[in-house]
């Protein structure tokens, strides 16, 4: 997150005249060849045959899902308006690989309903299960931040309802509403961090029961 802060700080210094809208959908265009084609989410929801979900009842989801989260940053009732502007909110059927490792994305997913397994695919093809995303989890908001490839898996294990934040949108929200887009930013950092947290915590276990 420091890094994503201090790039966008040092693009505004180096051109101030050039606004932050278009940095998210065109830092994927900066990339070496070898890197694997971008997979945009409208390419991805017509391969998972995904439905879209009426704004009214994926925007009741979605409050329901931000208020419940004590890692989201609260937002009064005319920010979460604003918010769910930016998203879209989509059905999906079981077993539908909504992520795929190693792709290059530029969207994020928020759970509203279903569960996501999160799977680490091994190299002779065999599967890692890595955790279950549920009502309320992100997934894919690191490749969203650093233009990385998708470091997993994800594929739905029941039927889902997802909202949807693509590059191009957040770019929007940093250039037109940028307390929002902080706000937004700062929950993201707040789950990046406590995913840190976890993984070092499972790492000290793992040595100390080694040692």
């Amino acid at each position: 997150m420091k890094k994503l802060l201090d790039r966008l700080a040092g693009s505004r210094q180096e051109n101030p005249e050039t606004p932050d809208s278009g940095y998210f959908s065109t830092m994927f265009l900066e990339r070496e060849e070898a890197t694997p084609p971008l997979v945009p989410w409208p390419l991805r929801a017509s391969q998972l045959q995904a439905t879209v979900v009426a704004p009214v009842d994926g925007a009741m989801k979605f409050a329901r899902a931000w208020n419940n989260d004590r890692h989201a940053v609260t937002l009064a009732e005319g920010e979460l308006k604003r918010l769910i502007g930016y998203l879209g909110f989509f059905s999906l059927a079981p077993d539908r690989e909504v992520i795929a490792q190693d792709e290059q994305g530029d969207y994020l997913l928020i759970v509203l309903e279903g569960t996501i397994a999160v799977d680490r695919v091994q190299p002779w093809g065999g599967r890692a299960r890595l955790g279950e995303a549920r009502v309320g989890d992100l997934l894919g908001e690191m490749s969203l931040l650093d233009a990385g490839t998708r470091f997993s898996s994800c594929r739905t294990l029941t039927p889902c309802v997802v909202a949807v934040l693509e590059a191009g949108a957040l770019d929007r929200m940093m250039h037109d509403d940028p307390r929002l887009a902080a706000v937004l930013l700062a929950a993201l950092a707040r789950r990046l961090s406590l995913r840190l947290r976890q993984a070092s915590a499972r790492l000290s276990a793992l040595l100390t029961s080694g040692s």
